[in-house]
């Protein structure tokens, strides 16, 4: 179970790390030469985050951040949020 999302099983994907050399045209170079292509592993943005589950209850979840972006976890109240006494209510006279 590591380097994957438990909400939209995202996992490690592979990839080429493009090496370049030389100035842009634009730049006023002669152009970019391509160098070197290697494989690397593009990893996942896990964090751990308390989540309330639809039952209720808290656990503790690796989740990536584009699906604590997106809403698809509700975080944990880690405490209840500060009430005003009387506030809110009608005063009685």
């Amino acid at each position: 179970m590591a380097r994957v999302c438990e909400v939209c099983n995202k996992s490690t994907q592979m990839g080429n790390a493009v090496e370049i050399r030389g100035k842009r045209k634009y730049l006023g170079g002669v152009g970019t030469k391509l160098t070197g292509i290697s494989r690397r592993k593009f990893k996942p943005n896990l964090q751990r985050v308390k989540v309330t589950t639809p039952n209720g209850t808290n656990k503790t979840m690796r989740v990536c951040v584009a699906c604590i972006r997106s809403g698809a976890i509700k975080k944990a109240v880690r405490a209840k949020p500060f009430a005003v006494p009387g506030h809110g209510k009608a005063k009685a006279k």
